[in-house]
């Protein structure tokens, strides 16, 4: 049996800054290593806590493994609320 494949999620909004930086992290991440989910927080304001508990403040953001990584900065969280 082969080895457990990390979780890596991409949090972004839609913009400019996050769809450049989504087609770079899907081309960077080696999909032998890494389970990716790209989550669109623009249309799915439902997971806003949960990228707001994993340490996400801004995005686009990555969180590889439970660690967060920001990626340039397109919007604030909170601007995603309003």
């Amino acid at each position: 049996m082969g080895r457990m494949k990390a979780k890596a999620t991409f949090y972004h909004a839609g913009c400019p800054v996050c769809v450049a930086a989504e087609q770079n992290i899907a081309a960077a991440l080696d999909p032998n290593r890494y389970d990716v989910e790209i989550v669109h927080l623009g249309n799915d304001r439902s997971r806003l806590a949960e990228a707001e508990g994993a340490g996400v403040r801004s995005v686009p953001a990555l969180v590889l493994e439970g660690q967060p990584y920001h990626i340039n900065h397109g919007a604030d969280l909170s601007a995603l609320r309003s």
